[in-house]
């Protein structure tokens, strides 16, 4: 399976095979075979771009590899990082920025590894100083169009991290208007919108505190 965040609709790629009974009778879902045409994917991603009423879209095929092979030929891809970020008094490091709360990411550059990336950005995003890396929480895809109307496929790396709560200075110069410790529970509650893939990290963390 693969997932991506278009225009925040979950659009899910999987193999025929392993559609359940769930994907094909789930009210809201738009399900539909791959035609093996690549206009096909560009179809479902323009709807996609344009709004839809769907709450997901599931593309299945015989052949997944070359589906998403296929699709992701499509975009740009841009690899980022970013991290879930604890303090002593288990709260996290939410930012607020372009109208939506979100977690510290940024894209990955040359020569860095992902966890490189991943502390230099929750730095530069909000002046935490000495946050350190716990494990790898999960990956998230979504795309968007550049200020040249180019598709991008942005693939963020997430991690758990810890650091020593502190006031927090947030960057500006990213849009980002706010950057505040808050516990897991009181976010959920209080802050909308929020980034549905970012949400995807806070499963991610709460599966793997379960097990």
């Amino acid at each position: 399976m693969y997932k991506i965040y278009i225009n925040e609709v979950p659009v899910i790629l999987k193999s025929t095979q392993d559609l359940t009974e769930k994907d094909i009778n789930t009210p809201g879902v738009l399900l539909s075979k791959y035609t093996g045409k690549v206009k096909y994917l560009l179809n479902i991603i323009d709807l996609c771009e344009k709004g839809t009423r769907s709450t997901k879209v599931i593309i299945h095929y015989d052949d997944f590899i070359t589906m998403k092979k296929d699709f992701k030929g499509l975009f740009v891809v841009n690899e980022a990082a970013g991290g879930l970020i604890f303090s002593e008094k288990n709260e996290c490091l939410f930012i607020f920025r372009r109208g939506f709360w979100d977690l510290p990411k940024g894209k990955t550059e040359k020569d860095e590894t992902k966890e490189m990336t991943a502390l230099r950005e929750v730095n530069e995003e909000t002046g935490l100083i000495g946050a350190s890396i716990v494990r790898k929480l999960c990956v998230t895809n979504h795309c968007f169009k550049n200020k040249s109307g180019i598709r991008i496929l942005k693939k963020s790396i997430w991690y758990e991290m810890k650091a020593t709560e502190q006031k927090l200075k947030p960057q500006k110069s990213e849009d980002i208007d706010k950057a505040v410790w808050m516990s897991i529970p009181k976010f959920l509650e209080k802050c909308k919108p929020v980034y549905r893939n970012i949400i995807d990290v806070l499963k991610a963390y709460q599966n793997l505190k379960v097990n």
